[in-house]
C-alpha cells in the first residue's frame, strides 16, 4: 500500500520549512554518509500514530522570477495534483492577508481534504488570534507554534483522519513490479515503449495507487511483469518545466511500489548531481537496482570508451556497487532484450533466502580468514546470524556487543555474503543484536 502524500502550503514566511522539520525530525536524512549523495529538504517521511506518509514543503520550490502571487498560486497548484491531504498554513500575528485568500480560493476548488493550521501562536494568551481564520471556510483552525512544537499533535490528528483506505491493484506474488526513474530526457518513455513493443500482451491497465500513474501488465517468457509507469504521467506544463523537483516524489511512489528500479542515464549528457539524488532514493528504499545508460547509439566509441563510463558511473554511485550497469538504445533497440532476464534475476536475488546453516558456514569461514576486531581490549564475538526478511535480504548478526561491529568489518561480511550468494543488483542489510 502506497503512503499518503501531505502537503504544506501557504504564502512565505508562514513558518512552513519550520514546520516541515517539526513533523519530519530525524526522518529527513537519505545516504547521506556516502560522499556526493544529498537530499533536497522539501521531501521527507512522516509518522504519527502508526501512519507513515510522504511531506512536502512547497517552500523548498523555487519558481524564479514570477510575481509572488503567481509564484504562490503555482505551488499551491502543484501541492494540489500530487497531494492526498493539504496542511494550510497561515500566521496567526499577521492575521487573515490577500495572499492567504488566493491560496484558499484555490485549494477550496481543488476538492482535497485540507486541514488549517495557524502558525506562531506561541502562548495561550494568543489563541484568540485564530478565531479570525475561519473566514477562509476550511473549519476548525488548529494553533500550533513552529518555534515550540506546541500544538503538532492535534494537528496530525486531523491530518491522519482524511487519508485513503486504498490498497494497491492485486497481482500473483510472482508477478515482478519494476519502474524506470531518472530525470526528464532520459528517454524512459522510450524505453517504456521499446521494451514493451509490438508483441506485448496486456492483461489490463490497472490505475495504480498514485493518481495518473498506469501499471501495464504484460508477460514475456511465461514470466509476469507489472511497469510502474512515472514517465507518461500527466504533466502541467511550464510549472513543472520549472519546478522539476515535483518529479522526485512522483519517482518516490513508483519505487515503493517496484520490485526493482531502473535508474536510467542519459549516454550524451553523461552524470549529473541530479541522477544521484534520483538513484539514492531507490537505494534508500532498499529496492533492487539495475543502472540503465540510454541513447548509447548517440555516442562516438572506440574500444575503452565503456569501460570508462563505467568507472565513472562506479565512482559517482559507490552506493549501488552492488547494481548491473546496461547500455541499451531505446532507439536502434541494441542490448534490450536483456533488460528483461536481468529484472528477473535481480528480483530473485532481491527475494532470495538463504538456509541458516550455510549462512553459518560463509560468516564462520570468513572470520577465520580476518579475524573479528578489538576496541578497548575488547573483541567482537559473532556466535551466529540468520535471515530475518527479504525484499531487501536482512541478516540478524547475533554477537557479545553489537558497539564492537565497526563499520569496516559489517562492510568486510556484507561482501563475504555476496561473494557466497550472488546478491546482485540487490541491497542487503546486517544488523548486530546481543545475545540474550
Amino acid at each position: 500500500m502506497a503512503k499518503p502524500v501531505v502537503a504544506i502550503v501557504g504564502r512565505p514566511n508562514v513558518g512552513k520549512s519550520t514546520i516541515f522539520n517539526r513533523i519530519a525530525g530525524e526522518r529527513i536524512s537519505i545516504v547521506e554518509d556516502v560522499p556526493g549523495v544529498t537530499r533536497d529538504r522539501i521531501y521527507s517521511s512522516g509518522e504519527w500514530l502508526n501512519h507513515t506518509f510522504y511531506l512536502i514543503d512547497t517552500g523548498g520550490i523555487d519558481i524564479g522570477d514570477e510575481p509572488l502571487l503567481v509564484q504562490i498560486r503555482q505551488q499551491a497548484e502543484i501541492a494540489i495534483d500530487e497531494a492526498d491531504v493539504i496542511i494550510f498554513m497561515t500566521n496567526g500575528r499577521d492575521g487573515v492577508t490577500a495572499a492567504d485568500e488566493e491560496v484558499a480560493k484555490i485549494l477550496h476548488r481543488s476538492n482535497k481534504p485540507v486541514v488549517l493550521a495557524v502558525n506562531k501562536i506561541d502562548n495561550p494568551d494568543m489563541r484568540d488570534l485564530i478565531y479570525d481564520f475561519y473566514v477562509l471556510g476550511f473549519g476548525e483552525p488548529y494553533p500550533i507554534s513552529g518555534s515550540h512544537g506546541t500544538g503538532l499533535g492535534d494537528l496530525l490528528d486531523a491530518v491522519v483522519s482524511h487519508f485513503p483506505t486504498r490498497s494497491d491493484a492485486e497481482y500473483e506474488d510472482d508477478t515482478i513490479k519494476f519502474c524506470l526513474i531518472g530525470r526528464p530526457n532520459v528517454g524512459k518513455s522510450s524505453l517504456v515503449n521499446a521494451i514493451l513493443g509490438e508483441e506485448r500482451v496486456i492483461v489490463s491497465d490497472i490505475a495504480g495507487t498514485t493518481r495518473d500513474a498506469v501499471d501495464t501488465t504484460f508477460t514475456r517468457e511465461g514470466q509476469e511483469y507489472v511497469i510502474i509507469d512515472t514517465a507518461g504521467m500527466r504533466k502541467r506544463g511550464k510549472i513543472y518545466e520549472t519546478t522539476e523537483k515535483y518529479s522526485v516524489l512522483r519517482a518516490l511512489k513508483a519505487i515503493e511500489r517496484s520490485d526493482v528500479v531502473l535508474v536510467v542515464l542519459n549516454a550524451e549528457e553523461g552524470i549529473i548531481e541530479q541522477d544521484k539524488k534520483i538513484a539514492g532514493y531507490a537505494h534508500e528504499a532498499g529496492r533492487g537496482v539495475i543502472i540503465v545508460v540510454n541513447k548509447w547509439d548517440a555516442v562516438e566509441k572506440d574500444d575503452k570508451t565503456l569501460i570508462e563510463f563505467e568507472r565513472k558511473i562506479r565512482d559517482h554511485f559507490q552506493f549501488l556497487d552492488y547494481a548491473p550497469i546496461v547500455f541499451v538504445s531505446a532507439k536502434t533497440k541494441q542490448r534490450l532484450n536483456k533488460l528483461l532476464p536481468l529484472v528477473k534475476m535481480v528480483s530473485e536475488n532481491h527475494a532470495m533466502r538463504v538456509q541458516t546453516n550455510v549462512l553459518n558456514e560463509v560468516i564462520m569461514d570468513a572470520v577465520a580468514m580476518n579475524p573479528t576486531p578489538t576496541h578497548n581490549g575488547q573483541r567482537l564475538k559473532i556466535y551466529y546470524v540468520t535471515q530475518v526478511a527479504v525484499k531487501p535480504p536482512t541478516f540478524v548478526v547475533f554477537v557479545n556487543d553489537p558497539e564492537l561491529m565497526h563499520f569496516s568489518y559489517e562492510r568486510f561480511l556484507e561482501n563475504r555474503i555476496r561473494d557466497a550468494f550472488a546478491f546482485t543488483g540487490t541491497p542487503i542489510k546486517l544488523i548486530a543484536r546481543p545475545r540474550k
